[in-house]
C-alpha cells in the first residue's frame, strides 16, 4: 500500500501566459547529513520531455528488464555497452535537460556566509544572493586544504544549525563552532579566508540561531540543498521569459509553506512585474511518471560522474551556477 505523496504546491488554478513543464529528481540526497563522505555531492536533474517520449527513451537501455522496474544509474552505467548506451541517452537530451550540481561542503560554506554574514532569505545559495559568493569561495578554497580543521568546522556548524526540538540555542554548540572557527584562523588560511572567518559574531549567530528555533518564516532551512537547487531549475527553464510548471518525484523537504516563500522570492527577484517564474509544483510517484524516471537516471549517471571526475560529458547539462568551485 502507498503512503500520500509528500511535498508539492498544486497551482490552484490554470498557470497563464508561456509555461514549461519540467520533470524533476535529484540524486545524492541524504537529508541533513551533509559530511557523509559517500554523497559529496548532489544533482538535480530536470527534463522537458513529453511523457512519450520518456517512454521511447527508455525502452533501449530497459531491455530485457521488466517495464515495472525503474532504471537506476549503476545498472545503467554498468551494463553491457554502457559507453555507447550513455552517448546515446545524452545526446537524445541535448537541448532538453539541465542538471544542478551542488558540492555539499561548498553549500555548507554557502549557508555560514548566507546566514551569519548576511540577511538571510530564501534566495540565499541562488544567483539572487550572487554577491555573498567571492567571500563563500574564499573561505572553501582557503579552508579544504586544513584537513582536519576543516571537517570540525563544518561538522560543529552542522551541529549548530540542527536547531529542532530546541527551545533556544544550545551555549556549548555555539561555543564548539567558535573553536573550531578560531582553529582554523591559527592555520593562517590568508587574508580573504580569515576576513570571512573574522567577520562571524557571537551576539549576530546567537540571534539567527534564536530566530531558526522560533520558525522564522524568512529563513530557508539551514541544512536543506534542494530549495536552492529548485530555484536554479526553475531560473534556467524560465529564462526570464516563461513560467515552470515542475513535475516532482515527492521530496518531503519540498513542503507547500516553503515552496510559496520561494515562490514569492523568485517574483520579487526574477519575475516580470511580479509574477513568480515558479507557477507550481506537483509530486508524483516516479513510477508512475516515465519523465521523473529519466531525469532521476540523468541526476543519478551525474553525480556518479561527477565524483569519480569524469564529468565531461555532462558539460553541455550542467548549470554555470551550480554550487561548486568552478576550478574543481
Amino acid at each position: 500500500m502507498r503512503l500520500p505523496l509528500q511535498g508539492g504546491l498544486p497551482p490552484v488554478a490554470a498557470v497563464t501566459g508561456t509555461v514549461v513543464e519540467v520533470a524533476c529528481d535529484e540524486s545524492g540526497f541524504s537529508g541533513s547529513n551533509l559530511l557523509d563522505p559517500a554523497t559529496p555531492v548532489i544533482t538535480h536533474a530536470s527534463v522537458d520531455l513529453a511523457v512519450g517520449e520518456a517512454v521511447d527513451l527508455l525502452a533501449a537501455p530497459r531491455s530485457g528488464r521488466s517495464p515495472l522496474t525503474e532504471l537506476k544509474s549503476g545498472q545503467f552505467l554498468r551494463g553491457a555497452g554502457a559507453g555507447a548506451a550513455l552517448r546515446g541517452f545524452l545526446a537524445a537530451l541535448d537541448g532538453r535537460a539541465h542538471v544542478h550540481l551542488v558540492d555539499k561542503e561548498y553549500f555548507l560554506v554557502t549557508r555560514i556566509v548566507d546566514l551569519f554574514l548576511a540577511e538571510p532569505s530564501y534566495g540565499a545559495g541562488t544567483r539572487l544572493t550572487a554577491d555573498q559568493r567571492p567571500a563563500a569561495l574564499a573561505l572553501y578554497r582557503a579552508g579544504r586544504p586544513a584537513g582536519r580543521d576543516w571537517g570540525v568546522f563544518l561538522a560543529a556548524f552542522v551541529d549548530l544549525a540542527r536547531t529542532k526540538r530546541r527551545h533556544e540555542p544550545d551555549p556549548e554548540l555555539v561555543r564548539r563552532f567558535f573553536r573550531a572557527r578560531d582553529g582554523l584562523v591559527r592555520d593562517g588560511l590568508g587574508a580573504p579566508a580569515e576576513a570571512v572567518l573574522g567577520g562571524l559574531d557571537r551576539p549576530r549567530v546567537w540571534d539567527v540561531l534564536t530566530r531558526l528555533i522560533d520558525e522564522d518564516p524568512s529563513i530557508p532551512p539551514p541544512l536543506e540543498p534542494m530549495l536552492p537547487a529548485l530555484a536554479e531549475t526553475v531560473l534556467f527553464w524560465s529564462g526570464g521569459r516563461r513560467r515552470v510548471l515542475v513535475v516532482h518525484d515527492e521530496q518531503s523537504a519540498l513542503t507547500a509553506g516553503r515552496l510559496r516563500r520561494l515562490q514569492r522570492v523568485l517574483a520579487d527577484g526574477a519575475g516580470p512585474a511580479g509574477v513568480s517564474p515558479l507557477g507550481g509544483l506537483v509530486s508524483v510517484d516516479s513510477r508512475d511518471d516515465p519523465r521523473v524516471q529519466v531525469a532521476d537516471l540523468l541526476a543519478g549517471v551525474a553525480r556518479r560522474l561527477a565524483r569519480a571526475g569524469d564529468d565531461g560529458p555532462l558539460q553541455p547539462f550542467l548549470s554555470p551556477t551550480s554550487l561548486r568551485d568552478p576550478r574543481r
